[in-house]
């Protein structure tokens, strides 16, 4: 067999036929007094969080799909899920499992029209919202649905469909103990080629398709890339991006119920550093975004600082953790030099800076959905944080490509998991095939036909490299990369990434296809702008004022043109403009996973553009 076919086989004894109902009834039986998830609601008093055991979590899953299972679901059906990250969320979807169901976590942001779509497609038998706002997207979406189950009390509208949380489970709960054998009968009946969930992607590009993953799919993939990084069981993690994204899904859902470890569940992102500080976590996955923001918020504390000494010993600092992480990658040496030059820097201010951040006890750092800039690679590095790239799609179940301990390259997404396979086509698009590939996309069979070949391999869309060390990198989107008028391709996210390296620019969005030459919009930094214009001598802190203000347009106009300096011709910046405000996903210009919405962009600000060209 060849080395794929091992990996694969010995990935395929460990999961052993089996479905989530039973890795958690494993996991909730080996770790049952354990820690498994922690919110803030309804904390209990002198507490500051609310937490579920494994043994609380699978009896409370248990009485989820007694409810389900009374509520008329049978199995197959869906189950919608529109919450923020909390306990109730996680069960929800244990509980639709349990029922033989198929749960599905919707996006928060997604519209009216866009949730009403997905339930003319998938026709979910039971609903679970959160808030008013989930229960006004869901208004003209509920033909069918059997009951709709609302966490706040407080918003819980009249009317027989509607029913809360507690009531719901106690309602389980009576159910189970009038048909004992019925959740037991749909477990054993279930097959891991079952649906374990549909993932709806956030419609960037029209109407949202529907992404059918397998109990297989999953449990294969929680325990591949549990291996390929390194992580042991008993981690201690925040959650805090939306359960409708796959890697949050395997990274608090999945592969906690595959190995068990203890998830800090956090509603609002913006609590994130705060609860960073309190949690202090062993492994912390964070989109590129946020690696961003945590970059630009020490540069802009360093810049601010007027003792040149702390200044240059946090710079010495930071390089010789560079070299310490640089060391360890492969084809690195380390030497006794650079092993003693780190643990001088840690003790001297990189590991106080780490503590600070809350990721002093972190052993496994990992970064997805977009490709993690290099230089903010090596920054993060140079505290002495070896941040793990790794490269995947909903489509694939998560990652198929991984960095970690045992081996890993900064600027690279790896190498290919185990037992996947991982190969460039004719036009450098990546190709993947293996046991974490979706089934296809849920009643979309012509999509699901452009995704999958003849022979079993999925197209990403995604332009890569290969190194001759098996190193996969991604350049960019097929369809995002510009060709100029004069025929050039280029890729945006190399131009956006440069001019990002500013603390000032908070967001960038190369143009150019078609054209002549590459133009860019820009917003500001919410956080660092204010500081900047504090530093400048600018009384205003308002973000439409400074976009205007003439020494900030200089101190932007000097990020581009050092980000020109490291472009080719064709790709430099020759116009811009600075926007008067901030980009988010509520803005709609943002996933809810912060990646850039180019056609939004584009549409938004047609007129912006023209006026660049003109």
């Amino acid at each position: 067999m060849t080395d794929v076919q091992t990996d694969r086989a010995r990935i395929e004894e460990l999961v052993g036929g089996r479905t989530l109902i039973d890795a958690l009834a494993d996991t909730a039986a080996k770790f049952a007094d354990d820690a498994a998830y922690s919110d803030r609601h309804d904390v209990p008093d002198g507490e500051t969080w609310r937490t579920l055991t494994w043994a609380q979590t699978r009896e409370l899953a248990l009485d989820v799909a007694g409810a389900l299972i009374a509520s008329g679901v049978e199995p197959g059906d869906t189950v919608a899920i529109m919450a923020t990250n909390r306990i109730e969320h996680m069960v929800a979807d244990m509980g639709g499992v349990h029922a033989a169901a198929t749960p599905m976590s919707i996006y928060n942001t997604l519209s009216p029209a866009q949730v009403a779509f997905i339930a003319g497609e998938a026709r979910p038998k039971v609903v679970v919202v959160e808030t008013q706002d989930h229960l006004d997207r869901w208004a003209q979406a509920l033909d069918g649905v059997a009951k709709v189950v609302v966490l706040d009390p407080a918003v819980r509208p009249e009317g027989e469909v509607y029913v809360d949380w507690s009531t719901f489970v106690e309602s389980g709960r009576a159910h189970r103990a009038e048909h004992p054998d019925v959740i037991e009968e749909r477990h054993a009946a279930l097959d891991q080629d079952a649906p374990a969930t549909i993932l709806y992607t956030s419609g960037t590009t029209g109407n949202p398709k529907g992404v059918v993953l397998t109990h297989h799919n999953v449990v294969y993939e929680a325990l591949s890339t549990l291996e390929a990084a390194g992580l042991a069981p008993g981690q201690r993690q925040v959650s805090y991006l939306p359960l409708a994204h796959i890697a949050e899904r395997v990274l608090s859902l999945y592969g906690p119920q595959v190995v068990g470890s203890h998830s800090y569940c956090i509603g609002d992102p913006a609590e994130l550093l705060a609860t960073l500080g309190e949690v202090h976590p062993t492994a912390f996955f964070g989109v590129p975004r946020v690696w961003e923001k945590i970059k630009t918020g020490i540069s802009a504390k360093l810049a601010a600082d007027p003792n040149p000494d702390n200044v240059k010993l946090v710079q010495d600092s930071m390089a010789a953790g560079l070299a310490w992480v640089q060391a360890q990658e492969v084809g690195g040496t380390m030497t006794p030099e650079i092993e003693a030059a780190y643990q001088q820097a840690d003790e001297a201010i990189l590991g106080f800076l780490k503590l600070l951040l809350g990721l002093d006890q972190v052993t496994w750092a990992g970064s997805a959905a977009a490709p993690m800039p290099i230089e903010v690679a090596k920054f993060m590095a140079g505290l002495g944080l070896k941040v793990y790239d790794v490269y995947g799609m909903t489509e694939t179940c998560g990652a198929v490509t991984a960095n970690g301990p045992a081996d890993f390259r900064l600027g690279t997404v790896g190498r290919a998991t185990p037992g996947m396979e991982v190969a460039l086509g004719e036009d450098d698009e990546v190709l993947v095939r293996g046991p974490v590939i979706t089934p296809g996309y849920h009643r979309q069979e012509q999509a699901t036909r452009n995704l999958i070949d003849a022979d079993g391999w999925v197209h990403t869309g995604d332009i890569g490299t290969l190194d001759e060390d098996g190193f996969f990198a991604i350049v960019d989107r097929k369809k995002e990369l510009i060709i100029t008028s004069a025929g050039k391709n280029i890729a945006p996210s190399n131009i956006e990434n440069y001019l990002k390296e500013s603390p000032l620019v908070g967001h960038a969005m190369a143009i150019g296809d078609n054209q002549a030459y590459v133009v860019a919009i820009l917003t500001l930094d919410g956080e660092i702008a204010p500081l900047v214009a504090q530093q400048l001598g600018i009384e205003t802190t308002d973000l439409a004022e400074l976009s205007q203000h003439p020494k900030i347009r200089g101190a932007v106009q000097a990020a581009v043109d050092a980000a020109n300096e490291r472009l080719s011709r064709p790709e430099q910046v020759k116009a811009w403009e600075l926007l008067p405000h901030e980009w988010t996903a509520e803005s709609d210009e943002l996933t809810p996973t912060l990646k850039l919405k180019r056609r939004v962009v584009n549409e938004k600000y047609a007129d912006v553009v023209s006026s660049l060209y003109a």
